[in-house]
């Protein structure tokens, strides 16, 4: 039997659900464990499948030597003891059908999991409904870790070929080991997984989350499959400090972040976000400084079609074009149509929540010139340069010289060095002439954060001076990330090939 597991595992993990359409469609494969959840019973004919009420939890009315959570993210024994936890302690398939409406699915096998290659499972969901109000619905303790993203997972959800499922979940916040301020447990998402997470299929699955919706602590891959995502914090988390890659190589994603801890990004990686396909759409919290996409180490976009929104701009790469627009106000959740030079729209998204930040990508964004609307409301903005913290970067205008009373206008004498920031919004010292008026800068540069330079790498490339303006004859003044004056304001955006950034974006019809 081990070996038949094995077998399928192989199958399904390195060649997806279309060359083993039964591994989605069911009835459930030779080798694959049914398991019926039920609010009278969860029913199951597996020796690797066993059911108690044991979940862990953060419990209310211990003191703060007990662990870091808030008062709203305590439980009452009662409340847990309601819960259902189904065990699953072997590897292989297991096929997950029903509603629980107070339970959790744990997978746990064993300590010794973590190095073994056989220590796999995936979870079939198809046609499951399950509810945890004190816990993550879905939790992989121990299963083996490759440590290699986009590598052999032991934690894999299969959505099935035409299945809705739902998942709503909460979270456990850190709780100490006895006697000590060392971490025992520590479960921030309605899906969790202590090791690197597959998901693939063609289905559906719903996760509402009370904190963060779906999470990894080291390495997670969407391959396929339907995920929506509502979550009172970050959608997406994967949290090993400078390590962690969240990929996505298909399926469609849609994430709203409502904000109900007071912050959240879309996708938040402690490490990386790599995007080769798929149908991305983010909406950050609506009340923070938070982004759409943000990774420590900068996003990556190859491929797909990624809209999302947010207050914040992180360092962007990749071998696809992408349009961020900073706004000068706050935006009403609205619908927003980027059209191409015929008027026809290009990439178009109905946003749930106000931000300032907003990214589009796809194929489909060719070298050209566009318009930004807001139904019968077009945008104006200043065309840039610019790289890092995009949130934090500030714009210097061309001043609006005087008009000499013919209709012409009078340009005063032009210094010879161009005018350049250092993210606080001024030349550097010593490189504006003495005579030379100082242009006014775009909104209150005392609420805009200096950006931070410290992340980016010595192979991002400065970006070339816009053309007819010289460098300082001294090669000085110039620095990665800082922006440029390349144009006064304008209502058509020219996309170019790479990253294109357009600031201070105001109506103007």
């Amino acid at each position: 039997m081990k070996k038949l597991l094995g077998i399928l595992l192989s199958l399904v993990l390195l060649t997806g659900c279309t060359a083993a359409p039964d591994q989605t469609t069911g009835p459930e494969a030779a080798g694959e464990v049914l398991i019926r959840l039920s609010d009278e019973g969860v029913t199951c004919d597996s020796e690797g499948v066993y059911t108690a009420n044991d979940i862990i939890y953060y419990e209310e009315g211990h003191d703060e030597g007990y662990g870091g959570g808030a008062d709203w993210e305590t439980h009452t024994a009662e409340d847990a003891a309601a819960h259902t936890v189904v065990h699953i302690t072997k590897p292989g398939i297991y096929r997950l059908t029903g509603k629980l409406s107070a339970g959790q699915i744990a997978v746990d096998l064993g300590e010794n999991a973590k190095d073994d290659p056989d220590a796999s499972v995936i979870l079939v969901l198809d046609g499951a409904d399950i509810t945890c109000r004190v816990a993550p619905a879905i939790i992989f303790y121990n299963v083996y870790e490759s440590g290699v993203a986009n590598g052999l997972a032991g934690a894999n959800i299969l959505l099935a070929g035409g299945s809705e499922n739902r998942v709503v979940g909460s979270h456990v916040a850190e709780i100490y080991e006895p006697s000590t301020e060392d971490k025992l447990h520590k479960y921030d998402g309605a899906v969790y997984s202590r090791m690197s997470m597959k998901l693939d299929g063609s289905g559906r699955l719903r996760i509402e989350a009370d904190n963060e919706g779906l999470c990894s602590e080291l390495h997670l891959t969407v391959n396929g499959g339907e995920i929506y995502i509502e979550s009172g914090n970050d959608g997406i988390n994967t949290n090993e400090d400078n390590v962690s890659v969240t990929t996505i190589n298909d399926g469609k994603l849609h994430i709203v972040v409502a904000g109900t801890t007071g912050e959240g990004d879309g996708i938040d990686s402690n490490g990386s976000i790599v995007i080769n396909g798929g149908h991305v759409e983010c909406y950050a919290c609506a009340v923070s400084g938070d982004s759409g996409l943000d990774a420590d180490l900068g996003v990556t976009l190859n491929g797909g079609t990624v809209i999302t929104t947010g207050n914040m701009l992180d360092r962007i790469e990749g071998s696809q074009t992408f349009a961020a627009f900073s706004f000068a106000e706050a935006q009403e959740g609205l619908i927003y149509t980027l059209k191409d030079s015929y008027g026809s729209p290009v990439l178009e998204c109905q946003t749930p929540s106000t931000f300032t930040q907003l990214l589009l990508s796809s194929p489909e964004l060719s070298e050209g010139t566009y318009t930004l609307w807001s139904g019968d409301t077009q945008f104006e903005g200043v065309a840039g340069m610019g790289g890092g913290h995009f949130g934090g970067a500030q714009i210097i205008e061309r001043p609006d010289w005087p008009d000499k009373g013919d209709g012409d206008v009078e340009i005063p004498p032009q210094p010879t060095n161009p005018i350049v920031t250092h993210g606080n919004g001024q030349p550097p010292e010593g490189e504006r002439p003495a005579d030379m008026p100082v242009p006014p800068m775009t909104g209150d540069p005392g609420q805009m954060p200096v950006p931070d330079m410290s992340e980016r790498g010595e192979s991002m490339p400065i970006p070339e001076l816009p053309e007819g303006v010289t460098p300082p004859a001294d090669g000085s003044g110039r620095q990665p990330g800082d922006l440029i004056v390349i144009g006064t304001r304008s209502a058509d955006f020219p996309i170019a090939a790479g990253a294109n950034y357009f600031t201070d974006l105001r109506a103007v019809s």
